[in-house]
């Protein structure tokens, strides 16, 4: 399977995730208008105390792509969501949010944020089901979106 849960506090593959991280926020990061990205000036010390789960698409022996998140009994935060410029268009990023989806069938409900302008992720949230909930500034001229889904019967 190409999707695996990932152990950050081995060393190659929490230097991977952030190499893959600052990569791909920094695309982010022009898209968006800022550099201001909290996971672009994360550390391997951060990534291993972020509590979060990670889990990293893989392609020929090398992670390729990587979705986190945290869950509080009843939202699922995806937290980051990363491809490395060299695999972008080949459904990396679809097939994460899919695989999490799946494995979080029974979570009530999903939220993930993005910044307003970075569309080709927006659109990706939106093509999964996810529904647009709000915008915020979080510095002049630059916003968030925010997205969320809810399982069928918790509406």
């Amino acid at each position: 399977m190409p999707i695996q849960l990932l152990d950050l506090q081995r060393d190659v593959i929490v230097q991977r995730v952030l190499a893959i991280q600052q990569a791909s926020y920094a695309i982010e990061a022009a898209l968006i208008g800022t550099f201001n990205i909290p996971t672009l000036h994360d550390t391997v010390e951060s990534l291993q105390k972020s509590g979060e789960v990670f889990y990293g698409f893989w392609v020929d022996g090398e992670i390729a792509g990587l979705i986190a998140c945290t869950y509080d009994g009843h939202t699922l935060d995806i937290c980051r969501m990363a491809v490395h410029p060299d695999y972008f268009r080949r459904g990396i990023a679809s097939a994460l949010l899919t695989f999490v989806q799946a494995v979080s069938a029974d979570v009530p409900r999903i939220i993930v944020a993005t910044g307003s302008r970075n569309k080709p992720a927006k659109k990706l949230y939106m093509q999964h089901g996810f529904v647009q909930t709000g915008e915020q500034e979080v510095e002049p001229g630059v916003f968030l979106s925010f997205f969320e889904t809810i399982a069928k019967g918790q509406e």
